[in-house]
Parts: structure tokens; sequence; C-alpha cells
């Protein structure tokens, strides 16, 4: 009870955080009828749902459960979680000690020359937290669990949104070659025409020429997409930590380019502070470093230590006997306080501290420009959304008037009406514009997943604790006591004003 008196009478020395100013608009400046902006309107976090595509689904929890870099994150709380058991422990005695020893002397003279000394106690030192040092070193590593809880949803974030982006390509290219194919149908049912038009001697040969050239010129793209899509299949190998065949082979009938809903709600910009993991990490750090500067200031204080010792001893000199240990008579203590005051340091604490508020200042500047990035890129993604549709829609009536354009043309060209040029052209027309059309609808899909990655949804879909497989959590048992660390705790509900 005698502590309590000095413990509430100690004082925080340091800087108290106060949050920095957030430089943010309060709305989006992007003005289109299909995103639905303000207070009312929700982001929906589940975002790659609304493509109605069961095997993207499929591939957004097999990444979840099996990706390597998200195990890592999961990992580093983990470690982060026993950092801060260690700062708490720091609030209690920093020093407990059980020890004991026998020596064996043997002096000069005559007689017995031997003696044997014995003796065993316990020490105990408790530096009290008199400027609240270790009060802070506690907030400081629960400020920086908090940041790697934050990495951990950041690097979902951003898995989700780079898996669905593989995805959206490896369908857009399937969708390429399916093109291609076609035309080189097309094209090879000209050509066969040109050929016999040219047997018949109606045209010159150059009109075959030209026909085999635009046909050698489609059929090069196919080997060129085709290793694109090989490649995009290893991409998502990595991913999801799975080899390639068989990523190939859970692809295999697909619905084609994922097509993005006609709406999407975007909120407004101040829920990116609550959502984008990246800009809570960055705050998280903040808070971690204000703490340092207090934990640095307190050494230009004195410290207050309560020390004691409780422990006994004996010899068998002179007819005792080492049993005596034992005897109350031949124990004792030691209690009392202390204290250490580093007076002449040389200006190294000041510094220290400069060099801990100069880093705090880094910090800040860093969540400031990490929260106008966020900004930006919300921007970027719902203006990148919405004049792609808009193209894509210019180049749909293009592919319309380019196949009607190749019909005609070749209508006339067989009635003799218009030379092979005209023809070559509309069909060159036609190939160019499917290509273009099926390349730009990928297009809409990949920027409906860079605004939603951009506005941060995603993450809310996690178990971090699941992240770590049960292998590995076995594995790690096996080693080390880690107590309740490892268990899997139950799911906690996203709350309902973050859903939609």
């Amino acid at each position: 009870m005698s502590l309590l008196p000095i413990m509430g009478a100690s004082c925080m020395v340091g800087p108290e955080y106060v949050a920095p100013v957030a430089p943010i608009e309060e709305t989006w400046d992007t003005e289109d009828h299909s995103l639905q902006k303000g207070e009312k309107s929700r982001v929906n976090l589940s975002w790659w749902k609304q493509f109605n595509d069961p095997q993207l689904n499929l591939l957004v929890e097999d990444a979840y459960g099996q990706n390597l870099s998200l195990k890592s994150a999961a990992l580093r709380i983990l470690e982060s979680r026993a950092i801060l058991g260690i700062a708490e422990g720091s609030m209690f005695p920093q020093s407990q000690a059980l020890g004991g020893d026998l020596y064996r002397t043997r002096a000069p003279g005559g007689g017995n020359p031997y003696l044997n000394t014995t003796s065993f106690g316990f020490d105990a030192a408790w530096e009290l937290d008199f400027w609240g040092k270790f009060r802070k070193s506690v907030n400081s590593a629960d400020a920086s669990l908090l940041a790697d809880v934050a990495d951990f949803d950041d690097i979902l974030t951003s898995l989700t949104a780079e898996v669905a982006t593989t995805y959206v390509n490896v369908r857009t290219i399937e969708e390429r070659i399916a093109i291609a194919r076609k035309n080189v149908e097309l094209q090879e049912k000209s050509l066969n025409i040109v050929e016999l038009q040219f047997e018949a001697g109606t045209v010159t040969e150059l009109d075959v020429l030209q026909a085999k050239t635009l046909l050698t010129s489609t059929q090069s793209q196919i080997p060129r997409f085709q290793a694109t899509l090989y490649k995009l299949h290893n991409a998502l190998s990595v991913l999801l930590a799975k080899d390639a065949d068989s990523i190939r082979s859970q692809l295999k009938g697909g619905k084609g380019i994922p097509v993005a809903p006609v709406k999407a709600g975007v909120g407004v910009p101040a829920d990116l502070l609550r959502r984008r993991p990246d800009i809570r990490r960055a705050e998280m750090l903040a808070i971690a470093q204000s703490e340092q500067i207090g934990i640095a200031k307190a050494d230009l204080y004195p410290s207050f230590t309560l020390v004691g010792f409780l422990g006994a001893s004996a010899n068998d000199f002179a007819g005792s006997s080492l049993d005596d240990v034992f005897n109350g008579d031949n124990s004792g203590f030691s209690f009392g306080p202390s204290f250490r005051w580093n007076i002449l340091n040389y200006g190294r604490i000041k510094n220290k501290v400069r060099v801990e508020d100069a880093r705090f200042e880094q910090v800040i500047t860093a969540y400031q420009n990490i929260v106008l990035n966020a900004a930006r890129e919300v921007e970027d993604g719902m203006t990148s959304f919405i004049h792609t549709k808009q193209e894509a829609e210019f180049l749909r009536q293009g592919v319309e008037t380019s196949e009607r354009s190749t019909d005609i043309s070749m209508i006339q060209y067989k009635d003799g009406l218009t030379d092979y040029q005209r023809v070559l052209d509309s069909i060159r027309s036609l190939t160019q514009r499917q290509d273009q059309y099926a390349e730009v609808r990928g297009t809409i899909a990949t920027d409906f997943i860079a605004m939603y990655k951009a506005l941060g949804g995603g993450w809310e879909m996690r178990d971090r604790a699941e992240a770590i497989p049960l292998e590995t959590r076995q594995k790690m048992l096996q080693r080390t006591d880690w107590g309740k660390f490892l268990e899997v705790p139950e799911p906690v509900e996203v709350s309902g004003n973050a859903k939609g």
C-alpha cells in the first residue's frame, strides 16, 4: 500500500498525441450518374462479387487462404503481439531472480584447510514508472501492433485487387484469342475467294498477296496472346501459391470477360480515413512514434527504483554446518529505494529526444502524403472507369459498322463493283475494332477494380489468425510455448454501416 502514493504522484512526460490534419476534400470532383456519392451511399466491401463470376469468387477465397505474403503479414502481427507482451511486462518488477551458490575454499595454515560456504536468496528491483516511460512503451507497442494489423489489411486489399485484375486479364486475352481465330477464319474464306478469281483471271496476283499478308498478320497475334495468357496463369499461381497447371484446369469453361456493375457506390472522401488500411497504418505509426518522444524525454529525469533482497547463508567453520542455512538466525533481508540521474550526459539525451521528434514529423508528413495519394487514386479510378465506358460504347458502334461494311464490300467485290483494296480495308478495320472492343471491355473491369482498391474495400473479409495455416501453427507450437497467441478467435462481424 505504501507504493500507491508514489505511483499516484507519477506523471507522463512528452507530448500528447493529436491526430494530424488530413488534407482531404468533402466531396469527390468526378461527376457521373453511375457513381453514387454522399453520406447515404455505401461502398460495397465485397466488390468482386458484383461481377457475378463464381470462378473469380473462388480465386479470391483461395488467395486469402494460401497467399504467402499474407501469411508473412499474419506472422508479423504475432510477433508484434509478443513485443507488446514484453512492453507490458516492464510495468512489473523488471529484475526478479532466485539464486544460490556453494563454495569450497582452501585456506592456508594447519588444521582443516577447507571451508564450505552456501547461500541462497531472492532479489528484485522495480523501477517505478514515475515519468510514464513504461506506459508509453506499452502504448507505442500497442500502436505498432495495430499498424501491423493495418498492414495485413492493406496486403489483403492489394491481393484481392491483384487476383481480380489478373483474372480479368486472363478472360480478356482469351476473348482476344477467340476473336483473332474467328477473324482468321473470315480472312481464310476471303483468301479462297480471291484465289478462285485469280485462277479465273479476273484479278491480279496482287490481290492474293494482300489477302495472304492480312491473314498472316492476324495469325501472328495468336502466339503473342497465348504467351501473355501463359504468363497470367503463372502470375495467378504465385498469388494463390498453387501450380500453374491446376490454375489452367480451374479456369476452363469461363463465362468471358467479367462485366462491371452499371452503378457503384463511392461514399465520401472522409470515409477513406477509416476504411483505407494504409492510412490507418500511417496514423498508428505516428502514434507509436509520438510515444517514443516521451520515452526518450523520461531519461532527462531521475529514475526511482525499489530494490530488495531476502536470503540466507551458512558455512561449516568451527563446528557450524551447512544445514544451518535453514536456520532463521542465518537469514537476512534488505529493502529500500534508490534513484539514478544521468546529469552529465553531454547532450546525448536531448539529442535523442530531438531525433525522435524529427522522426515523428516525418511520419506525420508521410501520413498526409498517403491521404493525398489515396484521394488522387480514387479520383483517377473513377475518371478512368467513367471514360473507358464511354470509349467502349463508341467502339461497340464501330464494330457494328465495320461488320456491315465488310459484308457489303465482299458482296460488291464478288459482283465486280469494287476492287479488293476496299475489301481489305474493311476486314482490317473489323479485326482491329473487335480486338480493341474486347480489350476496352477488360479495361472497364480493371478500372472498376482499381477504383474499389483505391476506396479501400476488400480487407473486411479477413480473419487474421486463420491466415496462418494450421500446419504452420502446429509446427510453431511444437517449437515454442505460444500460449493462447495461436488460437483462432471467434470471427468478428463487420458493423452494419460498413456493408454495402
